[in-house]
């Protein structure tokens, strides 16, 4: 029989080994991961959430999307599925967007979904339809059986036709072909190539983007509030941002210190000096208004 003592120290050396793996191995874990559990009640029940919640006026057949989604990546081996496998899939739910209302992003997700809160007429990708049902899931087929692996998946730089990265790049280029009117675009100037021509929107959504639809692409400059200051509306990458849009055709706009976006962040982190720098100036103004 074994004693109490013995089993905790051998469950101490389990985890101490699991975490120097975590440590020195990182990427190889990273690629073990296989397709999320229970993924189709996770997709589903997402569909009715967002038919219920999201948008009721909307009506689609969720268990049809479901199953235009399994014969797309289960017919297939991890890396061999492409964007055209899955045109049958978005063409059983179409939607389509209010002018107006489109924000694209690269390397800001967490202050763009606050944005995109506190300015309730924005509208990301994540709040399409398709982005709902699969935000942060994972998926691949076997290589040599039928169904999904819940074993391991390659990572999206493993492959090209990876099945995640396909249904995104096909998920960007339609978001980014609906849109019209004035849209945002939240850069993140903390980081060097904040716009990334490798990023989603740098390679796909950018290109997809329509001059004669657009009226204006405004592009919002953020950094951390105690920086780095790397990139701004007259340095780095964004300027050749700009002179891609200026060579399309585009107006656009570019500001470097949007209040609503550094009050969020102050919201978040208000000890920062530079935070009380921002409460004293907006204090100051309101004082000099009245």
């Amino acid at each position: 029989m074994t004693s109490p003592k013995t089993s905790v120290s051998f469950v101490m050396i389990s985890v101490i080994i699991w975490f120097i793996m975590l440590l020195l191995c990182p990427s190889q874990l990273r690629g073990q991961l296989g397709t999320t559990p229970n993924i189709k009640h996770i997709v589903v029940g997402r569909c009715y959430s967002y038919m219920t919640l999201v948008n009721p006026s909307l009506r689609y057949d969720c268990e049809e999307i479901w199953r235009q989604f399994e014969e797309t990546v289960v017919h297939q081996s991890p890396c061999n599925v492409t964007v055209e496998d899955y045109h049958q899939m978005f063409h059983v739910m179409p939607q389509t967007w209010v002018c107006d209302r489109f924000l694209f992003w690269s390397k800001t997700r967490t202050l763009m979904h606050s944005y995109a809160a506190a300015v309730s007429n924005f509208w990301t990708l994540e709040d399409t339809l398709v982005g709902y049902m699969f935000n942060d899931l994972i998926w691949c087929g076997q290589k040599e059986d039928f169904g999904f692996d819940f074993s391991s998946c390659p990572e999206w730089s493993a492959c090209r036709n990876h099945p995640v990265y396909s249904l995104w790049r096909q998920a960007s280029q339609n978001f980014a072909e609906m849109a019209c009117g004035n849209i945002t675009v939240l850069l993140n100037g903390s980081i060097d190539n904040a716009f990334n021509r490798k990023s989603m929107f740098g390679s796909v959504e950018l290109d997809c983007l329509n001059p004669k639809r657009v009226n204006y692409v405004n592009i919002k400059v953020v950094t951390n509030l105690e920086g780095p200051f790397i990139e701004s509306c007259r340095q780095g990458s964004i300027v050749d941002l700009i002179l891609i849009l200026q060579s399309r055709g585009f107006h656009w706009t570019c500001t470097d210190n949007d209040q609503t976006l550094m009050m969020l962040q102050c919201i978040q982190n208000p000890k920062y000096s530079s935070c009380q720098t921002f409460a004293n100036s907006l204090l100051h103004r309101k004082i000099t208004f009245n």
